[in-house]
């Protein structure tokens, strides 16, 4: 499902980054004393009360200027007001309120956007009317008094947030559709293929990366089932991102990913497993989507009978975290092998919502712990009382243990390689649970 997304916005140094870096549970963006220290948007997914959304930190805001690089911040934050379901004003309670944060109130005013006034680095909370009420002039109700750096009232703002943030509204309910995003790099070949299963070119193919800006939905019928193919821009490591345009659409190729019942990871033949594809694949690994890997422009490559057995080692190799998921060889300009494809996408989309019963899983999960010794330290063993299937989309587990610490990693990949050998869950990621049971 598709999530909503929440931009920072306000002048340099309010604590922005600060506030992006307490939602986001982790230090993703740079946070110094100095303004101006964010100049992109930084993106990152957050969770509370059962809501994920997306958060986007911006750089600091300032109006009437010539500098060019701060007319690109000011840019960079307005393409985020564009993308955002909703957004945190911050202002500073140790300044007070300046004209740059009425002008930038009046900016938020156009975006008919969704507004939180969040007053940051509050140190006391006592006379909390006092601190903001000259803060109300700026039209957007009563200020939400916050400290960033101390977690102090977050969690309220972000209760505030979750009942503020629009219901994302889904595409038409089809139960036949399988939505499947189509992701890698740059002219790896993404929309060729979506050209070639509708017949005619719909998305423009060009030798130039980049040419994807947007991503665009495809539906195409094949034997009866229903693909909606989303082309998505190519990802692209932020460092090679220079026009804007490029990274909203690297922001729009992610949550490409998330509305996927499957993500198609395209790999370039010619060029191999590169640590761009590693990082893109890593993200729909993480966002816990079936996956198929198609090596494409195999019609190009120099073959004899062991090519493509190597060429699989290799991808396995390469992307060690993905050893579950199926790779098939096809040329998108040729058509070779597109019918392989298809049926692999609607397997792994099958394999997806399987569910396993509670007895059969304990039976299977009784006789690995026989055939392999649970782990023990200290001289305490782990014991595993008994498992359970929880969730879909990915498959998603249980276990009651007597101590989750006793757990090794290679014991639970032990785990997940039997379940696997027993049930299947081909191209899906699987997710393990652990509970203490006394």
């Amino acid at each position: 499902m598709a999530k909503s997304t929440v931009a920072i916005v306000g002048r340099p140094n309010v604590g922005k980054s600060t506030l992006f870096n307490r939602l986001v549970g982790g230090r993703r963006a740079i946070v110094e004393g100095e303004p101006n220290v964010t100049r992109d948007r930084i993106y990152g997914e957050t969770e509370w009360l059962g809501k994920k959304f997306n958060v986007i930190d911006t750089g600091g805001i300032v109006l009437h200027d010539n500098d060019k690089i701060k007319n690109q911040i000011k840019y960079q934050a307005e393409i985020a007001m564009e993308e955002a379901d909703l957004i945190l004003f911050v202002v500073d309670s140790r300044t007070g309120m300046t004209g740059v944060d009425e002008d930038i109130a009046q900016l938020l005013y156009r975006t008919n956007k969704e507004v939180i006034l969040v007053v940051n680095k509050v140190e006391d909370f006592s006379n909390q009317e006092e601190i903001g009420w000259e803060f109300y002039s700026l039209g957007f109700g009563t200020p939400f008094l916050i400290s960033a750096e101390h977690g102090k009232n977050t969690g309220q703002l972000l209760d505030q947030v979750k009942a503020n943030l629009p219901e994302i509204e889904t595409e038409e309910d089809d139960d036949d559709k399988i939505n499947i995003a189509v992701i890698g790099k740059p002219n790896v070949g993404k929309s060729s293929l979506v050209n070639h299963l509708i017949g005619k070119k719909r998305v423009i193919v060009s030798d130039m990366p980049g040419t994807t800006r947007d991503a665009v939905d495809t539906m195409i019928k094949w034997k009866d089932i229903s693909f909606n193919f989303i082309d998505t821009a190519g990802l692209r490591r932020k460092s090679r991102v220079k026009e804007d345009v490029e990274y909203y659409s690297n922001l729009r190729a992610l949550r490409s990913v998330d509305r996927a019942d499957a993500v198609l990871m395209m790999i370039d033949a010619q060029e191999g497993v590169t640590d761009q594809d590693k990082k893109i694949a890593g993200y729909a690994h993480d966002e816990g989507k079936a996956m198929v890997i198609a090596i494409n422009k195999w019609d190009l490559m120099e073959k004899d009978s062991g090519t493509m057995d190597r060429y699989t080692d290799e991808v396995y190799y390469q992307l060690k975290f993905l050893n579950y998921v199926p790779v098939t060889y096809i040329s998108a300009l040729t058509g070779e092998r597109i019918d392989e494809l298809l049926s692999l996408l609607e397997f792994v989309v099958d394999q997806s919502n399987l569910r396993v019963k509670t007895g059969i899983l304990n039976e299977v999960i009784s006789e690995a712990v026989q055939l392999r010794e649970p782990p023990s330290r200290k001289g305490k063993r782990l014991k595993i009382y008994y498992g359970s299937q929880v969730g879909i989309k990915p498959p998603t587990f249980v276990f009651f243990v007597n101590d989750p610490n006793l757990m090794h990693f290679a014991y639970q990949r032990y785990l997940e390689n039997v379940l696997r050998e027993a049930f299947g869950y081909v191209g899906n990621p699987m997710h393990f649970k652990l509970k203490q049971r006394n």
